[in-house]
């Protein structure tokens, strides 16, 4: 059976409810943050019960944004995104899943009334073949996918269609599954692994290859957390490979850079994005104080000075000069085992204000400065 019917059959008919899973790959244990507690209450029981993400795709300062959700399913972040964007902003699905579809339509018009606004909508189609769908080029501020990039048969092929999609500036905000090395053909072509989203988990390494030749040179790693299997035939047939489900950002800026070089600049943080009056975190190891001085590589400038975060950031420098590369960036996996997300601790942020981006210690950074 080809491997997208695979992946149809098996959201579609076998998986009613996420009490189905096998494993927690395709199961969110990131907490909830206390401000999304009621906003995820307001969603149909239904659609709630057929969420099958890995992370929580939620960036800040979604106010009036156009979002595109990949492989959206019964629509649980759809529904949750709508009242981040309010009635300024839209959400679109997409999903190849009939079943699964059915599901958020149905309920569409409950949420409509729950919230007050009509702003989402569905689309039926494969994350492959964007291009194929009624979606405008350049649209779209940021576009979201919850550990379904896993299960695409052509994950070049996403990216690709990610950036044509995005406009300059905006992000491609991301939950998904890694594996620490490559996996074997028979680990490939289990249809109970492939479902569960670790049979299509991409090594980090040929992630970050597939990102940057799809115009997304500087990947940035937010949170992570690793994977128990717990099923004994699915742990034996995996064998020592492991796995950590990953939330990633992507910014689709054209002068991104694929090593993180020094230009002289710093950023300061105003404190007035929603709800972070004390500091905002870009990614697992930049994290910004509220009025302090720091400085950054080109491309943490850029993704401040020349995304939505802008008017929340006093940026200093321009790219005149050059210093040659940014004190601290290196390579390797940036996974921290057993840990589920990576926060800045007060000691990265005191050296970052010194110069320099802080990879984890003894993990090395995913490849740019994350």
């Amino acid at each position: 059976m080809p491997t997208q019917e695979v992946v149809r059959q098996y959201y579609g008919q076998e998986l009613q409810s996420s009490a189905d899973l096998r494993t927690n790959a395709c199961c969110d244990a990131d907490a909830v943050p206390p401000p999304l507690r009621p906003l995820l209450a307001r969603i149909h029981p239904e659609v709630s019960r057929r969420y099958y993400g890995c992370g929580l795709v939620c960036p800040p300062l979604l106010e009036g944004c156009r979002i595109l959700d990949l492989g959206c399913g019964a629509g649980r972040d759809v529904y949750l995104l709508a009242q981040l964007v309010g009635a300024g902003g839209e959400v679109i699905g997409v999903d190849m899943t009939p079943e699964q579809l059915a599901v958020a339509r149905t309920h569409q018009r409950f949420h409509a009334e729950a919230f007050g606004i009509d702003n989402v909508r569905f689309l039926e189609g494969t994350i492959e073949q964007l291009e194929q769908l009624p979606l405008e080029s350049g649209s779209f501020d940021v576009v979201v996918s919850n550990c379904v990039l896993n299960l695409s048969t052509d994950k070049a092929a996403v990216l690709r269609g990610v950036k044509t999609l995005l406009r300059s500036g905006g992000e491609f905000y991301f939950s998904d599954v890694y594996a620490d090395r490559r996996l074997n053909e028979v680990q490939r072509g289990d249809p109970v692994l492939y479902g569960e989203c670790l049979g299509g988990a991409l090594y980090w390494p040929d992630f970050l290859r597939l990102a940057r030749e799809a115009g997304f040179p500087d990947v940035r790693l937010v949170s992570d957390r690793p994977l128990e299997i717990g099923d004994p035939s699915l742990a034996a047939l995996l064998g020592e490979t492991r796995f950590h489900a990953a939330t990633v950002r992507l910014f689709q800026l054209d002068q991104l850079e694929d090593t993180c070089e020094d230009h002289g600049q710093a950023v300061i943080y105003q404190g007035s994005l929603p709800g972070q009056p004390h500091h905002f975190d870009l990614d697992d190891h930049h994290r910004f104080e509220t009025g302090r001085i720091v400085p950054v590589c080109g491309n943490s400038f850029r993704m401040l000075a020349e995304t939505r975060f802008a008017p929340h950031f006093h940026c200093l420098g321009d790219f005149s000069r050059h210093f040659g590369p940014f004190p601290g960036c290196g390579g390797g996996l940036p996974f921290r085992a057993g840990s589920a997300s990576r926060g800045a601790t007060s000691a990265q942020v005191g050296q970052e204000a010194s110069g320099g981006c802080v990879p984890d210690p003894g993990s090395g950074s995913s490849g740019g400065c994350c």
